[in-house]
């Protein structure tokens, strides 16, 4: 019973929210379209074949722009928080990159690689590579002295040392910077499909505004983009959960 209470919980807000939402359209029928007819609208999505179609294409985006922030931010990050030269020369830059919006870089993407999909898994690439960079390097500043002082006792070669004490030491960190980042670059993409490309969630917000003011399609985009964007987060947070009962503890999140 008390594991059925808990699983219902967290849908309780979620009810409680539509009947909120229902209730204010149903005395300001002019305010925004209610939840029938946003559930209309994401099924004429799915009759026309376009939901699959825009959520697959935002979310090839954000694949090929995370993963290609991945694996150059942790690489980065392990070489500057290792050898201080390379954190001296480095590091000023990236703080005065760092604060940067994102989206700023749109102009700059445009005028790099034109409208389309390039311009949008730069946008998102950008978004992740500096956090997670900057991530992964305090990682390595914050590793007990204790792994160092053992790995240098066995004499381990510098590419042992980082396979078998630095990324084991990181990875609890590494991983909620990557889910802090993925939430980043699925913001991220939604806005550049806004302006980049001709497809994906945040272009059918943009689309639908302006082919007759279709608000009810509208917010249906800004529903699924908020549902999969819980998706994507829960993916994270499992994969959190796992990596600390591996190290032995719980992370209370």
């Amino acid at each position: 019973m008390v594991r059925f209470r808990s699983a219902l919980l967290p849908f309780s807000g979620v009810v409680v929210a539509l009947l909120a939402w229902q209730i204010a359209v149903s005395v300001h029928p002019s305010l925004v379209p209610g939840p029938l007819a946003v559930a209309r609208a994401i099924g004429e999505l799915a009759v026309r074949g376009l939901l699959l179609k825009y959520v697959v294409a935002s979310l090839f985006r954000v694949t090929w722009g995370y993963l290609a922030a991945l694996l150059i931010a942790i690489p980065l990050g392990l070489f500057l928080g290792t050898v201080r030269a390379g954190e001296w020369a480095v590091n000023p830059l990236l703080q005065v990159l760092r604060p940067i919006s994102p989206l700023a870089w749109i102009p700059i993407a445009i005028l790099w690689f034109g409208v389309g999909d390039v311009s949008a898994i730069y946008l998102i690439f950008i978004a992740s590579l500096l956090p997670l960079t900057v991530a992964t390097m305090t990682a390595v500043h914050n590793i007990d002295p204790v792994y160092l002082a053992a790995a240098r006792n066995f004499d381990l070669p510098p590419r042992q040392r980082v396979i078998a004490v630095l990324l084991p030491a990181i990875l609890p960190e590494i991983i909620v910077a990557m889910r802090i980042a993925l939430g980043v670059a699925w913001l991220v993409v939604v806005a550049a499909e806004m302006i980049a490309v001709n497809s994906g969630l945040g272009f059918l917000i943009v689309d639908a505004r302006n082919a007759g003011n279709r608000y009810d399609l509208v917010i249906a985009g800004m529903v699924l983009i908020g549902g999969i964007g819980v998706i994507l987060d829960q993916m994270m947070r499992r994969l959190e959960r796992l990596e600390s009962v591996r190290w032995g503890y719980v992370a209370d999140r």
